[in-house]
């Protein structure tokens, strides 16, 4: 069970983030940024290779906020400009 404190919440995001970035920096050049968490909705941007990356959306969508909702179902998942 997940525990619905705001800043163990936003402790277990943050550290979520930065797993997956990680991941998509070793692997593919990218970065994933958390940017903020208010209420459900979770911003981060994305960086490195990412940013001119033709991949971009299904990094987003695919990898960053596939993995997010295996853990925080509730969150809606959205890129800074």
């Amino acid at each position: 069970m997940i525990p619905t404190d705001t800043n163990t919440q936003e402790t277990q995001v943050r550290q979520l983030i930065e797993n997956i970035s990680a991941y998509i920096e070793q692997f593919h050049g990218g970065t994933v940024e958390f940017i903020s968490l208010k209420g459900e909705t979770l911003m981060v941007k994305l960086g490195g290779a990412c940013l001119h990356c033709p991949l971009l959306p299904a990094t987003l969508h695919g990898w960053v906020e596939g993995t997010v909702h295996q853990f925080f179902p509730q969150l809606h998942v959205v890129a800074e400009n």
